[in-house]
């Protein structure tokens, strides 16, 4: 493989801090703007080993502008969360479908 394919293959991360001052890696799955707002579906690195075995789980969070700076926030209407997960697992599942074909 060159270089270059590698280079298209290359995650997109993010690091978030904790209420505990903890800084955990994730990487960005997905994103979706709705109606609701912009939203990522994220997933814990294997570098971040305090949630190796949350690696099968995915956290969705609102981009949101606090003071003229762009922050991850959680989402706590669970409708809304409910909604956004359909959303992000539907379009997971056609991606999946694309590769196999």
């Amino acid at each position: 493989m060159s270089i270059e394919n590698e280079a298209a293959f290359e995650a997109e991360l993010v690091v978030l801090m904790d209420d505990d001052g903890n800084e955990h890696e994730f990487e960005i799955i997905d994103e979706i703007e709705t109606d609701d707002g912009y939203f990522m579906a994220l997933i814990p690195t294997l570098r971040d080993d305090a949630d190796i075995a949350d690696a099968d789980e995915y956290y969705i969070f609102e981009l949101v502008n606090i003071d003229g700076e762009e922050q991850l926030s959680e989402v706590e209407d669970d409708a809304l969360l409910d909604k956004l997960a359909e959303i992000f697992e539907t379009r997971y599942a056609q991606s999946l479908g694309e590769d196999e074909e």
